[in-house]
């Protein structure tokens, strides 16, 4: 029999363990998005490094490959939302981690107003009472396309449907920009 697959990690972790700013942002960051723990954080930032690095490498490379590796790149970008329509390749440069962490499900749950918190945000992601496309998704880092991100929503066999359930945030009106 042959060996089974290496499981390598899909992040690295910082440098250098105990840099105050560092720590201090990464706590603010989890506050905020309400992550679990700093692997999430260091997770998306290694997404966000690597988009960087083929970008900038894309930009130094003018033949006919690197062309359609750029598109792909951009499209790619702009299906999940992450980059705007008519985007160039500086603009990937400019991405930020909060770009990225502002398209996990998760987030796209809370901003949509079907949780209060961002915490709570991800239970109901984790014990299954969220919809995307008519599928469960118990996965808060799932990275969400743009194209079905209106299709979030609660499971038909949740309690949360009810909308006397104690947990149901009250309809308010959420803007995209926030």
């Amino acid at each position: 029999m042959g060996d089974p697959k290496k499981i390598r990690r899909k992040y690295d972790k910082p440098s250098h363990p105990w840099q105050k700013d560092r720590i201090d942002s990464e706590n603010v960051l989890m506050k905020k998005y309400g992550l679990a723990n700093k692997k999430e954080i260091w997770k998306a930032l290694s997404f966000l490094r690597n988009v960087r690095r083929q970008a900038r490498g894309l930009l130094a490379s003018h033949d006919e490959a690197s062309m359609r590796q750029t598109t792909d790149l951009i499209t790619m970008l702009q299906k999940y939302g992450i980059l705007k329509e008519e985007s160039t390749l500086e603009e990937v440069l400019t991405l930020s981690l909060e770009d990225i962490l502002d398209r996990r499900l998760q987030s796209l749950v809370l901003r949509k107003g079907l949780a209060k918190t961002p915490k709570q945000a991800r239970q109901f992601i984790v014990h299954k009472h969220i919809i995307l496309n008519g599928a469960k998704v118990s996965i808060p880092s799932y990275l969400v396309p743009k194209a079905i991100e209106n299709s979030i929503g609660y499971s038909a066999r949740s309690s949360l449907n009810d909308p006397s359930h104690p947990e149901v945030p009250k309809k308010t009106v959420i803007e995209e920009g926030n």
